[in-house]
């Protein structure tokens, strides 16, 4: 679904709620050219308790983390954030959404160099449902090892979420869903399994559960650290600062993917090798089941994690 089919016609741009149609930049924007911005990716889901944020405060963290190693001043605190994300949720009577803030360096100089530059903030919200389809959830997606690696942390901090970095998973993925697969994996320059192209990757082998390390050139995920809280409470084994290799991927018992858009998402093929019994896994299951009732408040436990509109 595109934006134009979408029930959604506002922005907040800099302290100020706009159209959505005049949310625009100039075409010089330093942003636009050298991808010099950082941005989050969070979801609001509808709960009974109305409205709620997931893991808000966390996102907002890592925004103004990821500021920080390319010397941006985001000109707004995290209060300020927080309040016009709720009121831009409630001007479009919105139950659940994404989210997305992004702040970025603006029109002023065209020079490699932003100093002269202006940072710019923004905030959108729109409906959006299971990122890699409804069926995903359940039944698992075919994936491919890309042929493109990612990038390491001692050539762009990989632990920033920075837009001009996410052309390594543009190139990922569409080269995966030009071959017929729904997304792809992305290794890193040492051969080790990284991540997808926007999401963590987690393995089950023999009942307990792996996850590639920070060391590894993956995004500190949110849904990440989510998932490995959840696994441990319900009483799993998880090893989350691993090395992982192409080879382990095929003989895996279980393979699924964590992220703000993709939830937790299994993953049946990889390379056209079955993972498993080609099924969403009873590992998987139990933790995506979990997942799905702390995020529509069906548990009372957690609910620190969340930010009620």
């Amino acid at each position: 679904m595109g934006f134009d089919e979408m029930d959604v016609d506002t922005i907040w741009m800099d302290g100020e709620f706009v159209d959505w149609d005049d949310a625009q930049v100039h075409v010089l924007t330093h942003g636009l050219h050298y991808g010099s911005g950082v941005f989050e990716g969070a979801r609001c889901y509808d709960t009974e308790n109305g409205p709620a944020i997931f893991r808000w405060e966390e996102h907002l963290e890592r925004l103004f983390q990821s500021a920080k190693p390319y010397d941006m001043d985001i000109d707004f605190t995290k209060e300020e954030l927080t309040e016009a994300t709720k009121e831009l949720i409630q001007r479009q009577e919105l139950e659940s959404c994404y989210i997305r803030p992004i702040a970025f360096y603006g029109y002023n100089s065209l020079g490699v160099s932003p100093k002269d530059c202006p940072t710019k903030t923004a905030i959108a919200v729109w409906p959006w449902g299971a990122y890699l389809g409804e069926d995903a959830l359940e039944n698992g997606i075919e994936v491919m090892i890309s042929s493109w690696r990612k990038h390491a942390s001692s050539q762009i901090p990989t632990n920033a979420k920075t837009t001009g970095l996410y052309v390594n998973s543009m190139l990922a993925g569409e080269e995966a869903r030009r071959n017929g697969f729904a997304e792809a994996i992305v290794l890193n320059k040492e051969g080790h399994v990284a991540e997808g192209p926007g999401e963590n990757l987690f393995l089950v082998r023999d009942g307990e559960i792996y996850t590639p390390g920070l060391s590894e050139s993956i995004l500190d995920g949110i849904t990440r650290d989510t998932v490995i809280e959840l696994a441990e409470d319900l009483g799993y084994t998880v090893h989350d600062n691993v090395s992982i290799s192409r080879g382990e991927l095929h003989t895996a018992d279980e393979l699924f993917f964590t992220g703000s858009a993709a939830e937790v998402t299994p993953i049946r093929k990889v390379d056209n090798v079955v993972v498993g019994d080609g099924s969403r896994g009873p590992i998987t299951e139990d933790i995506q089941s979990t997942f799905f009732e702390v995020v529509e408040r069906k548990t009372d436990e957690y609910d620190e994690w969340f930010e009620y509109v």
